[in-house]
């Protein structure tokens, strides 16, 4: 059984999501981040207290693409990720990371001083500047999504997980609104099955 730090709209979705995809056995373990009180058996798991984290096992591991691509390594060969071999193989390992280092985290500086930040401080030189980087990386988005329907060409795979997510980061909770394309991938994207259950999963005990 693999355990899955995180929850709710954290980056855990990501590898929620998968295991959804790849019908692997989890279960989610919430994590606080706005707790006082950091509980000791997450900060045993990441010290450095960011999610997601997984236990698989003898196997403690974080950040969300490399997680997606252990699980994948591990418990595949899916259709999830193309092989080396497969004409779709640099689009999807392209945009397998581009949804993480290009976008979601880049997205971060303006979502984080939009909310945390000093109001006279939040339109920051930084802030600014990340938002252009964002703006910039979308355009490889948006040419993928002119000649195919998906990131790495006419089928999902985990590299949709990986952009999905950030698109929705950005649309969200950063002001980052898609345009037609975008959105009409995202309907595409959140309408698998998949997607609603781990959506469902992470949200589990929230509000009851």
């Amino acid at each position: 059984m693999i355990t899955v730090w995180g929850g709710e709209d954290s980056r855990s979705l990501r590898v929620v999501w998968l295991a959804e995809e790849m019908g692997l056995p989890y279960r989610v373990r919430p994590v606080d981040m706005l707790a006082e009180e950091k509980d000791p058996a997450w900060l045993a798991v990441n010290p450095g207290d960011f999610l997601p984290a997984i236990q698989d096992g003898d196997v403690t591991m974080v950040e969300s693409v490399a997680i997606m691509e252990y699980l994948m390594g591990r418990y595949g060969p899916t259709p999830l990720q193309p092989q080396p071999g497969d004409p779709a193989f640099p689009a999807y390992q392209q945009f397998l990371h581009l949804g993480e280092a290009g976008l979601a985290t880049l997205m971060m500086v303006p979502l984080v001083s939009g909310f945390i930040a000093p109001p006279a401080e939040r339109d920051n030189w930084g802030a600014r500047w990340a938002r252009e980087c964002v703006e910039r990386r979308l355009l490889l988005v948006r040419r993928q999504l002119a000649s195919a329907p998906y990131m790495a060409g006419d089928r999902f795979t985990a590299a949709d997980i990986s952009v999905t997510y950030a698109l929705n980061l950005g649309a969200n909770h950063a002001g980052f609104a898609p345009n037609d394309a975008e959105q009409a991938y995202l309907a595409r994207t959140t309408a698998r099955d998949a997607y609603k259950r781990a959506v469902e999963r992470s949200h589990e005990g929230v509000g009851a």
